[in-house]
């Protein structure tokens, strides 16, 4: 099913209220570049960071389930900045593993994690990605790697519903990413964290109708927000390596966790909508 007038139905009247703050500047000043000059083919790929990653039994983890930590090998270019990753509802870390290695590549540390009990909602997986970011930052034998002014949440569907519960709950996170994000919440006005959401056009689980659209068109306080659709794909295709998910993620993240301007162009104007191309739908506030 397609969206496209639904889509430019709805976003007709947040056009006129959409607040238009300007970070670019400030970004530009107090960036924390890592890594060289990025290319579009290079952030939808590993990156140039070796990486490894250690694993955390559940017992040692406190509020969230056993864990996989990714990190980049060396600290020559100093700390980085931290991401907790939520799966959706009845997953396991598995569903959004692919993830760690991608974004440990380009100069992140990233927790992925089994929630408590896989059916936990939205507002608990919330919970437990904030709880995995402190344990990150605090506790975690990658502490040092780990810079704690520069954090933020991700998650797949109830998980990507948990990452906007948790930059609700938590203003100071510098990102949250939502991939076809579900959650019975719709208004975000809370919300003022820079956010990415990913929907899929034949999504029946979460359709961006009911969800991610709404979910971008209620974040009216968000700085910074855009809505990326995914052509002719399910609910489960953020779950296995996408290269359309990880450039955008990747910039996404360099952007507001890193500060660094040289992933604007990805993000403004963004990519082009085209029904027979990777990307039917693009939304931004698009200052940056």
């Amino acid at each position: 099913m397609k969206f496209r007038a639904t889509l430019a139905t709805l976003v007709a009247s947040v056009a006129l209220t959409t607040p238009s703050v300007v970070v670019g500047t400030a970004a530009q000043a107090a960036g924390f570049e890592r890594g060289p000059a990025p290319t579009a083919a290079g952030i939808q790929t590993q990156g140039p960071f070796a990486y490894a990653h250690t694993s955390v039994a559940n017992t040692e983890t406190p509020g969230f389930g056993a864990a996989t930590i990714y990190f980049p090998t060396s600290t020559a270019e100093g700390t980085f900045g931290g991401v907790a990753i939520s799966p959706g509802y009845t997953e396991r870390q598995s569903a959004v593993s692919w993830l760690g290695p991608r974004l440990a590549s380009h100069g992140f540390v990233v927790i992925a994690f089994d929630t408590n009990s896989p059916y936990d909602l939205p507002a608990a997986r919330g919970d437990q990605l904030l709880a995995a970011l402190d344990y990150l930052t605090t506790t975690s034998s990658v502490r040092s790697r780990v810079d704690a002014t520069r954090l933020a949440v991700m998650g797949h569907s109830m998980g990507g519903g948990g990452a906007l519960e948790a930059a609700k709950d938590r203003p100071s996170l510098d990102a949250a990413v939502g991939l076809t994000p579900w959650d019975t919440d719709k208004t975000w006005p809370e919300i003022v964290s820079p956010s990415l959401l990913v929907g899929a056009e034949n999504d029946a689980i979460a359709p961006v109708s009911s969800h991610a659209i709404p979910f971008y068109n209620g974040m009216t306080n968000a700085p910074e927000k855009a809505y990326l659709e995914l052509n002719d794909a399910g609910h489960s295709a953020t779950n296995s390596a996408n290269a359309t998910v990880s450039g955008h993620s990747v910039a996404w993240l360099e952007r507001f966790v890193d500060l660094d301007s040289r992933y604007s162009q990805f993000i403004c104007p963004g990519p082009a909508a085209s029904q027979t191309g990777p990307v039917p739908a693009y939304l931004s506030t698009c200052p940056v």
